[in-house]
């Protein structure tokens, strides 16, 4: 048996009671923290808590040799973690149809995501969402500036009224990196006014799902020169506003009245 788990957004503590469950009846507790982590805890924290050993693979370990994880839920249960929804955005289902194909039995356990939580600490409507895109830092994708595909997608949404979530590259590992890198909402916000988009308005989002979230929306140029703290970051570019939605806005991350006016749809 392989089941996913999804952490959450924060801590040890962010876990579903369902999730918490399977972790501590596992055989083995396996998990990748590459595409996102949990900012306020440590994997030994996670240990202590759940009373169990986790044996972290890498990317290579999960995508290129995935036997490891096949052969202990082929005879025994072993769970798979990652933060917040292991099949959102931490996408895994090729090793799940790979369990299917070896016969194994697969379920999900799911989590809280940045999606979600990015709507609703904004006052954004969910369903007025589109497309999301990921903002890498340029030396990841071989450029020094926004990817074409990124603006592509901005600026597809915005001709149909809908908000852009822009999840902001993690770097775990990389050649470049002399240590682990978190993209920083005014690095993302800085990136696009280079781009030319510095008039756009913009609402960040920093350390969903902990105690002390903060949310604050303003025009990119300004955010570029705003700190917000310890990751991890998120960046909203709203499309048209319903007018909730703008009060929101303004009320939950004091954004600039006649500036969010300017998005009313």
């Amino acid at each position: 048996m392989l089941t996913f788990v999804g952490l959450g957004l924060w801590d040890e503590r962010s876990v579903t009671v369902e999730g918490r469950d399977a972790v501590r009846a596992a055989d083995r507790v396996f998990a990748e923290f590459y595409t996102s982590k949990l900012a306020g805890t440590t994997v030994a924290d996670l240990e202590e808590h759940h009373d169990v050993d986790v044996e972290v693979r890498a990317r290579e370990g999960v995508e290129r040799d995935p036997g490891p994880v096949l052969d202990a839920a082929e005879s025994g249960d072993a769970v798979f973690l990652t933060a917040g929804d292991t099949m959102i955005a931490t996408t895994h289902v090729d090793l799940r149809l790979r369990a299917h194909e070896r016969g194994i039995e697969t379920s999900i356990v799911h989590g809280t995501t940045a999606a979600a939580a990015a709507a609703s600490l904004t006052g954004l409507q969910n369903y007025r969402f589109g497309k999301a895109t990921t903002l890498p830092f340029p030396y990841a994708h071989g450029g020094d500036d926004v990817p074409a595909s990124v603006l592509e997608t901005v600026d597809a949404n915005r001709e149909r009224g809908l908000h852009t979530l822009c999840f902001l590259d993690i770097k775990v590992g990389h050649e470049r990196a002399e240590t682990d890198e978190h993209m920083t909402a005014s690095t993302a916000a800085s990136l696009l006014t280079e781009a030319g988009r510095g008039d756009d308005l913009g609402a960040v989002v920093a350390r969903a799902g902990s105690p002390d979230p903060v949310v604050v929306a303003d025009r990119l140029t300004a955010l570029a020169e705003r700190e917000v703290g310890d990751p991890l970051h998120l960046l909203v570019l709203p499309g048209g506003l319903h007018h909730i939605e703008r009060d929101a806005l303004v009320e939950l991350a004091d954004a600039p009245p006649a500036l969010a006016d300017e998005r009313l749809a």
